[in-house]
């Protein structure tokens, strides 16, 4: 095993906003997810094409260069695709234009640009407390596969540049053995993935110097641990410790009772959260919410931080939401639901813009080709959503690790209340997309009188005398609601509100047709009267 150090940076004191980014900072942060390549070109430019399998051209400079168009949706972090060094051969599966292909953990890569270009990023991040969160591969080292077994030069990586660094070639064909998808190959098809022994000493030492190295010198503020389930269990607490940030960890399964062991075991301090994910891709086509409210009963059972995991419906790996059914009304739900709930947000760049790629590579479209439209319908809720999270965060630091609490849920609703009182929001999704009738919707979660509004229409109403308002449910929209007060200072509803009866512009409160009314958080009953 070769010794290195980085070349391209002396190793410095972390700075004082990566000290301060732990795991408790980070459960009030929210996540937009990068592919550096996908993102944006140095010049900003948007005609450029992109054939998926190989490089497109997108760079750190290009990121740093469209931080607006992340921060104007009230994101304070970022997490980017891999930064060190890859392969540069182009393979039956395409290019490493992704970041996954470690060649070199001791250089960067610098199809994305120069160090400079990188630590320009940190530094523009920083400057507006954004968190930068780096997507970090320990499971493999790469190089093109020309014939199986793979015959590989070992020499060619850095630093586990000995055969002994590497488990023996094996394909991993037991997904439920642990031996055998910690200890096997990954996907042997255009690419060798060579599996690093990470239970042997010498190589848990050598990522221990290398994360706190790459952490220290760049004042990185969180990691993704990538295929975190296929390494030795053992290792991810010593390198998350080495690292001293903050971490997720991806384990792609939605067993409650695999994925919590995680957490239970202090094995990783958060990861997606796929408990979620999966009935999320169910619910909203043709599904039933209960099974939503099951899976999420679930996860606060099984796992012992339900504020460490990231909420999200769609990543890199997976085929986006809009494959399912287009109906952008099913995707605000599905945001609003992942923006609102417990957990730390994370949404994939082009979800905002309602892309529909399928799987790899499709789902890793430019997002350059959207013109950065910050008038798509998604977008705007997003940025709306997002900015009354970080106002009731603002009003009360306690907001993102108040547990949540079910008001209401059948086939078609989910309502849930989020927040300590005088910093909650009450918010409903349901699945019955765009082609939804409209009735009324009555929710607890206040107290008698209090002065509200629904953010998404800015619609004003007081709440009745058991602490109730009434909600204006339209063409399947979601909605969430507020105290006044707790947006007051933002500019979420800049031109006022109406109150609720006088007018349809204050929609959110105001509506006829069918009523379906919820109780109060304290006496859970609902009445549906035609």
């Amino acid at each position: 095993m070769r010794t290195s150090t980085f070349a391209w940076a002396a190793v410095t004191a972390l700075s004082a906003l990566v000290e301060a980014a732990d795991l408790e900072a980070w459960k009030s942060r929210s996540i937009y997810q990068v592919m550096i390549d996908r993102y944006a070109h140095t010049d900003g430019s948007t005609d450029h094409e992109c054939e998926l399998y190989k490089f497109c051209g997108g760079t750190w400079a290009g990121l740093t260069n469209k931080l607006d168009y992340i921060q104007n949706m009230g994101f304070t972090a970022i997490q980017i695709s891999p930064i060190v060094k890859n392969m540069d051969d182009d393979t039956a599966v395409g290019e490493a234009y992704h970041g996954y292909w470690s060649l070199d953990n001791y250089a960067l890569n610098d199809k994305f640009g120069t160090s400079d270009d990188f630590k320009n990023l940190v530094k523009e991040m920083h400057n507006r407390d954004m968190y930068l969160m780096v997507d970090i591969v320990v499971n493999n080292m790469v190089q093109k596969l020309d014939s199986l077994p793979p015959k590989l030069d070992y020499s060619k990586f850095n630093p586990f540049n000995e055969e002994s660094d590497f488990h023996p070639y094996c394909n991993v064909t037991e997904w439920d053995n642990s031996t055998n998808y910690q200890d096997c190959w990954l996907y042997p098809y255009g690419v060798a993935l060579a599996d690093l022994a990470t239970e042997k000493t010498t190589v848990v030492d050598e990522f221990g110097k290398w994360i706190k190295q790459l952490v220290s010198n760049y004042s990185i503020d969180g990691l993704r641990i990538d295929a975190a389930k296929h390494v030795n269990d053992a290792f991810l607490p010593t390198f998350v410790n080495a690292s001293g940030v903050f971490a997720f960890g991806e384990v792609l399964t939605g067993a409650p009772a695999d994925f919590c062991r995680y957490q239970t075991l202090n094995l990783l301090p958060g990861m997606p959260n796929y408990i979620e994910y999966y009935p999320l891709n169910k619910v909203f086509f043709g599904g039933d919410m209960n099974e939503l409210a099951d899976w999420r009963s679930q996860a606060r059972d099984g796992c012992t931080d339900i504020f460490a995991l990231g909420s999200f419906v769609e990543n890199h790996d997976m085929p986006r939401f809009a494959v399912h059914d287009e109906d952008i009304e099913l995707a605000k739900n599905a945001m609003a639901y992942i923006l609102l709930t417990d957990g730390i947000p994370t949404v994939y760049q082009g979800q905002e813009q309602h892309f529909n790629g399928n799987s790899t590579p499709f789902n890793r479209e430019p997002l350059w080709q959207s013109k950065y439209d910050t008038t798509a319908p998604i977008y705007q809720l997003t940025s709306t959503l997002l900015k009354t999270r970080n106002a009731l965060q603002a009003t009360n630091k306690d907001f993102a690790t108040t547990a949540s609490e079910q008001l209401f849920v059948e086939n078609t609703h989910l309502c849930l209340r989020k927040g300590p009182a005088g910093a909650q929001v009450v918010f409903c999704v349901t699945n019955k997309s765009s082609k939804g009738d409209t009735y009324q919707l009555s929710v607890g979660g206040f107290n008698p009188g209090d002065a509200v509004v629904e953010v998404t229409t800015c619609g004003t109403s007081t709440a009745d005398g058991t602490g109730n308002v009434t909600l204006y449910m339209e063409k399947g929209q979601p909605r969430a609601v507020v105290l006044a007060s707790s947006i007051e200072a933002t500019k979420i509803c800049p031109n006022g509100t109406t109150a609720a009866g006088q007018s349809k512009s204050a929609a959110g409160f105001i509506g006829s047709s069918m009523t379906l009314v919820l109780a109060s958080v304290m006496a859970v009953s609902f009445a549906l009267l035609a």
